[in-house]
């Protein structure tokens, strides 16, 4: 038997929510961490030059680390090319992070959902058909923040956020009508959870906040070989960075996830 990774892919920091969870549920895994931060924000991207980016990016990853299965917690990047690195990678598993609609339907009292997401996903057909799937008794509001995840990767190193900022951005989020209120919104984007206490500290009222982090370690979970669910005492995991560049914050914070940043 071999030690094979999990890697996690992320356009910065946002998944290492998603590694917090793996970590409890596959403490004997080893992981590589990998952060496309040369491309940060994602949701910059035109669809065409991003998806060529992610399948260059992880045809390389695959031939380097081997890993036993490739977790991508980023909503931007699933919802735009989860499907076509299935095609161009068929031996290989993938566990993709779609909007956690379906729940929120499921859950929701007053049949008001809001969608705080990035504005790629947002944007994204496949946002909008999984409404169609799971949520046609619901209105849900589609709410596309520039810039949440960037203040949550200021504050993962930082240790500072503008709550006025924060309380701006989620706003929309909130609407009443016919006296029933939104009840639940979904975060979907993994950088989000890092600011929930925020947003319940800013928020008009109390909403249920659906962190997908847990849903999609219990998937990753699930693929794997269960006969090999042992670790190399001697390995470690570690964190990739694509722009080769990482300054001592980052590098503080990454150690405080039991990872090594590659170079350091």
């Amino acid at each position: 038997m071999t030690d094979r990774p999990i890697l996690m892919f992320d356009s910065g920091i946002g998944g290492l929510t998603v590694l917090r969870e793996a970590r409890v549920l596959m403490p004997e895994r080893r992981f590589v961490y990998v952060a496309d931060d040369a491309a940060f924000p994602y949701g910059a991207w035109e669809e065409p030059a991003l998806k060529a980016r992610i399948l260059d990016l992880f045809g390389r990853l695959l031939e380097r680390f081997d890993p036993e299965i490739s977790v991508i917690p980023c909503n931007t990047a699933s919802t735009l090319v989860i499907d076509a690195l299935r095609q161009a990678f068929p031996g290989h598993p993938f566990v993709g992070t779609v909007p956690a609609i379906k729940p929120a339907a499921e859950r929701t009292r007053s049949g008001l959902v809001s969608v705080l997401a990035t504005p790629g996903t947002v944007k994204r057909q496949y946002t909008r058909d999984l409404i169609t799937q799971w949520a046609t008794k619901c209105h849900v509001r589609l709410v596309g923040s520039d810039r949440l995840a960037q203040m949550a990767e200021i504050y993962m190193r930082d240790g500072f956020v503008d709550e006025q900022a924060v309380k701006d951005e989620i706003a929309p989020c909130f609407i009443e009508q016919e006296g029933r209120r939104t009840d639940i919104v979904v975060l979907a984007c993994t950088h989000y959870p890092f600011l929930v206490n925020r947003m319940r500290k800013t928020a008009p009222w109390p909403v249920d906040w659906i962190d997908p982090a847990e849903a999609i370690a219990r998937r990753a979970l699930s693929l794997l070989d269960g006969s090999r669910e042992w670790r190399d005492d001697a390995g470690r995991d570690i964190a990739v960075f694509t722009s080769k560049r990482t300054d001592f914050a980052t590098r503080r914070l990454m150690q405080g996830f039991g990872l090594t940043v590659e170079g350091t």
